[in-house]
């Protein structure tokens, strides 16, 4: 694997100014794989067997915590604020932080969880999140952002009838400016729960959930939130939790910001927007941890996905992947603080450092 060589010893630059270069000549002819017979892990963040995925579950969740308790004790705080929308970003930072105050000793009522409806809210996420909240024997709180957002669609003059971007921002960055407010009132921290897979499409809000005081899910992919919120639900809970545990698992990944169907579904569904997650976190796995070139990203992919996907749609989400990972390196140049949990991080204070306006179109296939 030559370009992962490469690019392991182009990043490994300790010794490089006691040794001089020694040059290997060799010539290597390209030739066609017509029998391709390495297995290709189609998830590469996820441990094989049940018990080692526990055992990195355990040990994600604790890392988790021991980072979010030393900025609490850091700030000399003993509150803090989050918010809660029944999906599954939101609960794994909910039970990351209820594992926090029982480590500090801190009463789980010192934990602030607002639900905010809007109006792609619907009553399957709304009715989890309220039970989440009660069960776990924290400060819930609910807060309808319906005629917030309507007064500011007046204010900037925006037609309410009109479900473009402004019209889903607004309620985002609502959303953030109630929590940001609570958070100084109350003297507590506002905790993000944004995970890595979003942090590499920009798939939030400039300034909205993209904002907050510290992010405990920066560097979880979508992938692994999964597997984590389902550890904690079969592990660390009650069992009327869990039961509203499960069925966030099985719920459909949306941000909500959409009006709902005519049946009071979700009618905004990520997935169908950017593409499976299970493919962007491959891309994502070997693009930065590997530097690997969207080309061999590709045939990686084929092989991993050979029963899934065709690679017309392997092609289709690589090149979504491309587009957004360059567009919007913006946002993850602004980002809070957050703990690195494994291998990769996109803080623009660690492990990743590019420029906003970098330009993709020498990496489209």
């Amino acid at each position: 694997d030559a370009e992962r060589i490469k690019n392991i010893s182009f990043r490994n630059s300790t010794f490089n100014e006691n040794n001089e270069p020694r040059f290997i000549p060799f010539n290597l002819e390209n030739t066609e794989i017509k029998n391709f017979d390495r297995e290709i892990d189609k998830h590469p963040f996820l441990p094989k067997s049940q018990y080692a995925m526990e055992a990195r579950c355990e040990e994600i969740l604790n890392i988790q915590a021991a980072a979010l308790a030393k900025r609490l004790e850091h700030t000399n705080l003993k509150k803090a604020v989050i918010g809660i929308s029944g999906g599954l970003d939101s609960t794994l930072a909910l039970l990351v932080v209820v594992k926090t105050f029982d480590m500090l000793n801190i009463p789980r009522e010192n934990i602030i969880t607002i639900t905010m409806p809007g109006f792609g809210t619907t009553d399957r996420t709304y009715n989890n999140a309220v039970t989440l909240c009660k069960e776990l024997h924290c400060d819930f709180r609910e807060i309808n952002i319906v005629n917030a957002a309507l007064q500011h669609f007046e204010d900037i003059g925006h037609d309410k009838d009109i479900h473009d971007v402004t019209y889903e921002n607004v309620q985002a960055r609502e959303r953030t400016q109630i929590l940001m407010d609570l958070a100084n009132k109350e003297g507590g921290l506002l905790i993000g729960t944004g995970d890595l897979s979003e942090l590499a499409l920009g798939w939030c809000t400039y300034n909205g959930d993209h904002m907050s005081m510290y992010s405990v899910n920066c560097s979880i992919p979508k992938t692994l939130v999964r597997f984590l919120v389902n550890y904690f639900a079969n592990h660390e809970i009650s069992n009327d939790a869990k039961e509203a545990l499960l069925d966030i698992l099985d719920t459909p990944v949306s941000p909500e910001l959409l009006p709902k169907d005519k049946e009071g579904k979700i009618a905004q569904k990520t997935e169908d927007i950017v593409g499976p997650y299970e493919l962007h976190d491959f891309f994502l796995y070997h693009f930065i941890k590997h530097g690997s070139s969207p080309e061999r990203i590709l045939f990686l992919a084929k092989e991993a996905f050979k029963n899934d996907y065709n690679e017309e749609t392997l092609k289709k989400w690589l090149d979504k992947f491309i587009r957004r990972f360059f567009t919007q390196q913006f946002k993850r140049s602004a980002l809070p603080d957050g703990p690195k949990v494994g291998s990769i991080s996109l803080s623009p204070r660690g492990d990743w450092r590019m420029p906003s306006d970098a330009v993709y179109n020498d990496f489209l296939i």
